[in-house]
């Protein structure tokens, strides 16, 4: 250096110059020189301030769009997959064991859980509702409101739910397998098309299946109703009778094409968790919870939009 003198850092300099001291600098540096590099670094070090502030400010701005942007993701590969399932359905050759075999899977084998659940359920909503009626003498009016609950709504989502439970987890659980120990690769590669193959015939049997649940679901659940009705001492001809006279054939079929597309929801959601799976073992159980979970709030948030837009 030209001085015997040390040449101060930075940070000492500036600290100097911004109390208004005189740091030690040689002599080839003139003070006018120490003050332009103070004065140059007040701004630089607000704007690492800054910087530093928006980006604390916007990280949750950028969380919300990478989730934003999944949602966005995971929404269109669903829907080509539904949209390749149902075009392959129409294509040949059509195995029509397959679509049996799911058929069964889906309808007969779901049949004495739903039965239970309709019953039960009818039995319990006419214990509630004879309660009130009766406090305004209208107990008349106890089997056209099972009848119409049931039909609309209590038949449809609750069997919906229930094949939930038992079919969708157990489509999504085994095509995770399939998909982790790479037996969908292998139809691949043998030619055969792994979303005609495994996808359509499932969805198309949910969508079959699921009103005739539905309509077994109703009559039940109605059943159940009449029987704990009469055992609380209302008048089984009057409670039928009623019905009759209120009860519509279109609510009916409304409730049965909500379930049919219950049927589409939980088959597709199951399907597509399971066709995407990855991670081993573990993403195996990943797809099947999530499966279940989506398609309990897509059939709750389906039936809402259906009975705003129906009823």
């Amino acid at each position: 250096m030209p001085c015997g003198c040390r040449r101060p850092d930075f940070a000492s300099a500036f600290s100097r110059v911004a109390c208004g001291r005189n740091p030690c600098l040689c002599p080839a540096t003139p003070p006018a020189a120490a003050s332009t590099s103070g004065g140059q670094a007040r701004p630089r070090l607000t704007q690492e301030l800054s910087l530093s502030v928006l980006s604390s400010l916007l990280h949750p701005l950028a969380l919300l769009g990478r989730a934003a942007i999944g949602a966005v993701f995971h929404l269109g590969r669903y829907a080509i997959l539904s949209a390749r399932a149902f075009g392959y359905a129409f294509v040949p050759p059509f195995r029509v064991r397959g679509y049996l075999k799911q058929m069964e899977s889906v309808g007969v084998d779901s049949l004495f859980v739903v039965i239970l659940t309709g019953a039960f359920t009818g039995g319990v909503f006419t214990l509630q509702i004879i309660y009130g009626f009766r406090m305004f003498s209208a107990e008349s009016m106890v089997g056209p409101t099972v009848a119409m609950a049931m039909t609309r709504e209590l038949g449809p989502v609750l069997t919906a739910l229930m094949v939930t439970g038992r079919v969708g987890s157990s489509m999504a659980a085994e095509l995770a397998a399939m998909k982790v120990t790479e037996q969908i690769d292998a139809l691949a590669v043998m030619a055969a098309e792994p979303v005609k193959y495994l996808v359509s015939p499932r969805i198309i049997a949910g969508i079959i299946m699921l009103p005739l649940l539905t309509a077994v679901s109703d009559a039940i659940g109605v059943v159940g109703g009449y029987a704990v009705a009469v055992v609380k001492g209302l008048d089984p001809g009057q409670f039928a009778g009623r019905i009759q006279d209120i009860v519509r054939m279109d609510d009916v079929l409304d409730g049965l094409v909500k379930s049919a597309f219950f049927g589409f929801i939980l088959t597709s959601v199951g399907c597509y968790a399971g066709f995407y799976c990855k991670g081993g073992a573990e993403g195996v159980g990943r797809a099947t919870t999530g499966a279940v979970v989506v398609s309990y709030v897509a059939i709750l948030v389906g039936d809402f939009i259906l009975t705003a837009v129906m009823f």
